[in-house]
């Protein structure tokens, strides 16, 4: 993996039960979800040294309802919240700013092990004692906890939970790799290099991959992060090929790949046969219905009829977006953009305009 060009380094303190952990957020533009994440985050128990939240340059309120919290969670028995402005964590300045938004995080908060949460999420009051339970017995230095729906998800959140590797129940084991959920020693993380700076989505798949080369990691059942997407078909499909495309840009995960384009050739071919006979399409179906529910299908009965069929229409999707956004990926330069961007980007310079 390419090394970030913006290098951190981390200064080690003591490890003691009452800073032994920061937790880390980076934000933009989040002005509604940031009021669910930040409160659960310092409701943990035990409660962690510090939550350090970076907003990248914010214009929706964001940073004002940040700033105010931090002036209410500065007393002697409060979780420390650090709120810190750094308008270099947007794409206006980076091609990476989430990536950054971490790394800015990571090199501010004192603490020697960190957990990683995400806008858009909020976290059970056990979930950081759980995530961080190996690497406080030195049994791990890295660990993940995965992430699962939160109640009142839509139909296409369920649909295309597997396929972000998002599970349905808070109880279903996970290797996921999501940074909405992880902890290491910030020694790893220094080793690494830091989040890589140079991508905009799938930073967390590159991370995880620099990971593994150094160390193996703990997968904890019970640690996940209630995500609430709020997909529709439009939205899932378009974030799954904004991944594709990252994948191909990177160059990895070229196995899921070939998978993928696999299916779509095998499709093919069974429609092409229907002239003679019906079993090829017939065959093929049963394979698409194994894809669609075979992770979860338990899980997935208790959404319903509809659930069932948008969940099998998803699938069906799949490796047609992937397939054809990774190979775009590997030809095109696309600068990649995000919502939280939107009303950023135009202001000032920097990186060029993206669409």
């Amino acid at each position: 993996m390419e090394r970030n060009a913006r290098r951190y380094t981390a200064s080690m303190h003591p490890v003691s039960p009452s800073s032994a952990v920061s937790i880390v957020a980076t934000v933009l533009n989040e002005a509604e979800d940031i009021r669910r994440m930040v409160p659960s985050l310092l409701a943990q128990v035990p409660a962690a040294a510090e939550v350090v939240v970076v907003d990248g340059g914010s214009n929706d309120g964001t940073w004002e309802w940040l700033a105010e919290a931090q002036k209410q969670n500065s007393g002697p028995d409060a979780t420390r919240l650090v709120a810190i402005r750094d308008e270099t964590c947007s794409l206006k300045f980076s091609a990476g700013p989430v990536s950054r938004g971490r790394n800015v995080a990571i090199a501010a908060a004192k603490s020697p092990m960190i957990a990683t949460a995400d806008a858009g999420c909020t976290y059970a009051p056990d979930w950081l004692k759980n995530l961080t339970a190996p690497l406080m017995e030195g049994s791990a230095e890295y660990a993940l906890g995965g992430s699962c729906l939160a109640a009142g998800s839509s139909v296409w959140d369920v649909a295309s939970a597997p396929f972000f590797s998002i599970k349905l129940s808070p109880t279903e084991p996970t290797k996921s790799c999501t940074a909405r959920s992880m902890a290491f020693t910030k020694a790893l993380w220094e080793r690494i290099g830091g989040f890589p700076e140079q991508v905009l989505v799938g930073e967390d798949t590159l991370f995880d991959l620099e990971a593994r080369r150094l160390t193996a990691p703990a997968f904890i059942a019970n640690a996940k992060a209630i995500y609430r997407p709020q997909n529709t078909f439009r939205s899932a499909c378009r974030q799954l090929a904004r991944y594709a495309v990252s994948d191909g840009q990177a160059g990895v995960r070229w196995a899921r790949l070939l998978r993928n384009a696999a299916r779509c050739i095998v499709e093919l071919v069974a429609l092409f046969c229907l002239y003679w006979t019906v079993i090829p399409l017939l065959v093929i179906l049963a394979l698409e219905a194994w894809f669609a529910f075979h992770r979860d299908w338990r899980h997935l009965l208790r959404f319903g009829a509809r659930a069932v069929l948008a969940r099998f229409m998803f699938s069906a999707a799949v490796p047609w977006v992937v397939a054809v956004n990774q190979i775009r990926g590997r030809f095109t330069s696309e600068r990649l953009t995000n919502r939280q961007n939107a009303g950023n980007r135009d202001q000032g310079s920097g990186i060029r305009k993206r669409g």
